[in-house]
């Protein structure tokens, strides 16, 4: 079977941010990168199928600049057959609907049976691509799983919901699925494999081959929040705590006016 792999290069969480002089993102100088956490189960996940159905394949895509491509080698150390880089420096500015589109037109004549994402970028965190781009290709998506198991065509996983419940479902293959933290425990790349890894096939192609769609949605800006004050403890008796709290209420809200 035939499985492709997205991933997406983010910048380590730790790090300092600051708003870009364009306004519209952040500053990418000296920030650390890695890959991006919720892929780095996509990966692991998609590699345990390959080990379990032999004689499968597996390809990682990443939208980028060269940069991405260290990202792709941990991935391809990691169990992946073949790195596809869909070159781009302009990926920043790119909405949703825009990397769906670009996956899909690598993906549409390569006959995957399964498309892995992450559930969402740790950087924009839209959780759209992968949905979109099974919508695009026409096929079943599942997103947000916890659980995952495959045989013979069919799908069988859980979806994480609202407060803790889970949701059992099913579909056949092709589908896309979208993974959640937690799924599995992702594989720290061996030293031999790290080195097998730079044998493997990474072949990029400029974006302008694969970008089809125009752009829908526009970042206008991006902007750090303004810190709020500070919460006021009050102390004393509860009869006297009351008293306070209905006077702060009536001052410096809306709520008892």
């Amino acid at each position: 079977m035939k499985i492709l792999v997205c991933i997406k290069q983010v910048p380590d969480m730790e790090s300092k941010f600051k708003v870009a002089d364009s306004g519209t993102w952040y500053d990418t100088t000296d920030l650390a990168w890695r890959m991006n956490e919720y892929d780095e189960y996509a990966v692991e996940q998609a590699v345990r199928v390959c080990e379990q159905e032999k004689g499968s394949d597996l390809t990682v895509l990443s939208i980028g600049s060269d940069q991405v491509k260290e990202t792709m080698k941990k991935a391809l150390a990691m169990g992946a057959n073949r790195g596809a880089h869909i070159v781009d420096n302009d990926v920043h500015g790119r909405e949703p609907y825009q990397i769906a589109a670009i996956i899909v037109e690598y993906a549409k004549d390569n006959g995957f049976d399964i498309i892995f994402t992450g559930m969402q970028s740790q950087d924009r965190g839209s959780a759209q691509v992968g949905i979109l781009v099974a919508e695009m290709l026409g096929v079943p998506s599942v997103s947000t799983i916890v659980d995952f198991s495959y045989s013979d065509g069919k799908i069988e996983a859980k979806r994480e919901l609202e407060g803790g419940v889970k949701a059992c479902v099913s579909t056949m293959t092709p589908a896309v699925v979208t993974c959640q933290l937690g799924l599995n425990t992702p594989r720290y790349p061996t030293l031999p494999n790290i080195m097998k890894a730079k044998k493997k096939e990474l072949l990029s192609t400029p974006v302008e081959d694969l970008l089809k769609a125009e752009t829908r949605l526009e970042t206008k800006s991006v902007y750090v929040p303004e810190k709020k004050s500070g919460g006021l403890i009050l102390e004393g008796e509860e009869v006297e705590l009351a008293d306070k709290l209905i006077s702060i209420l009536k001052e410096k809200t809306a709520v008892l006016k």
